[in-house]
């Protein structure tokens, strides 16, 4: 009888220890969703780093931008990593996820570009400038040519402008709004395009040659159009996120974002 006593005790030790995690490395996996197979090389290396702080990362790729902060609310994934700040809020605010952005990542940079002149400064009286049409894409698009000194938006215009915000067009500027995808088309056709980077890397578009202005994070006087890692509000100080955040937020992922993204990317957490 003592003999069995003592084979129970030992099994209840043994059940009391695996569920307290001791030796168990199911709690150090986490799900990170993204969307965009480009992106998986950033991760990667992440993965390569934290694989020493005994952390696994599982990739999980998405399709529709809709999708990822809802598995992220709904506790399917753990962290996500796809959107700017400007979608980012849009989302929490209307549809009520327990969301917060725990990290910045990057700027995706929307430049200038030309098949018909070398600097914005060559532009002339009425040409012809194509844009997005899409509220969101567009209305970055305006800001962009304002840096670029080509307009000037109303001071009162919204953060996000139409060309109805458009204050002063000096060289009477001919906007033409197309789908974002139809951009590069256009450039035998126009002066020149403001083209999201994913579309200008996907016509072999390099960022950091063709383009004829840069866009870049000083353009913007908020951080509606910074990417960033999103977790739920409740795991926001997991220290296990600020591990992949650290790894993330490293000089070989700026690396990357010069080699492998041409400077599409530009870091935005220094």
């Amino acid at each position: 009888m003592k003999r069995v006593l003592l084979v129970l005790a030992f099994a209840v030790l043994i059940l009391t220890f695996s569920a307290c995690g001791g030796g168990n490395s199911d709690n150090n996996i986490v799900k990170v969703g993204y969307i965009g197979e480009s992106d998986r090389v950033i991760w990667e290396e992440v993965i390569r780093q934290v694989s020493n702080e005994n952390i696994k990362i599982e990739l999980v790729s998405f399709g529709d931008y809709l999708l990822p902060n809802q598995a992220l609310n709904d506790g399917d994934i753990d962290l996500n990593n796809f959107q700017h700040y400007a979608f980012f809020n849009n989302e929490v605010e209307t549809k009520g996820y327990k969301l917060t952005a725990i990290a910045d990542t990057c700027l995706a940079a929307m430049n200038i570009y030309s098949h018909n002149i070398t600097n914005v400064n060559e532009v002339k009286n009425g040409d012809k400038i194509a844009i997005p049409n899409d509220p969101s894409n567009g209305g970055r698009a305006l800001k962009v040519l304002e840096a670029a000194g080509l307009i000037k938006l109303k001071d009162n215009a919204p953060a996000n402008p139409s060309v109805n915000d458009i204050g002063e067009n000096p060289l009477n500027i001919d906007i033409i709004e197309v789908d974002a995808g139809s951009l590069y088309s256009l450039l035998p056709d126009v002066a020149c395009a403001v083209i999201n980077c994913n579309f200008a890397l996907n016509f072999g578009l390099n960022p950091n040659t063709d383009s004829i202005f840069k866009d870049n994070p000083t353009n913007y006087n908020d951080k509606n159009y910074i990417n960033l890692i999103a977790a739920r509000t409740e795991d926001k100080d997991n220290p296990i996120y600020k591990k992949i955040v650290e790894a993330y937020q490293s000089d070989e992922v700026k690396e990357i974002y010069n080699k492998d993204f041409k400077g599409a990317y530009i870091a935005t957490w220094e």
